[in-house]
């Protein structure tokens, strides 16, 4: 595995949720923003409160998703 995704999971405080509630509420709403879309979000197992899941459809839906949370990280950083 690659330590290149080290630097995106680096948020600046402003961006870091401020505990793990808030970070399950921007995991979902990213979800969701995936859903939206179009992309398919299976869940493949669970293991205790840990969930498995996969993410997959076109070039296209993964565009989508892109553009919607360049525009949602947008938002909150207007505000």
């Amino acid at each position: 595995m690659s330590n290149a995704n080290s630097s995106a999971n680096t948020a600046t405080p402003a961006a870091r949720p401020k505990n793990m509630r808030d970070a399950a509420s921007e995991f979902d709403e990213i979800l969701a923003l995936a859903r939206e879309a179009g992309m398919l979000i299976t869940l493949d197992g669970q293991i205790g409160r840990e969930k498995y899941q996969s993410i997959a459809g076109s070039l296209h839906a993964f565009r989508r998703f892109a553009e919607a949370l360049y525009e949602s990280l947008a938002q909150r950083a207007a505000v």
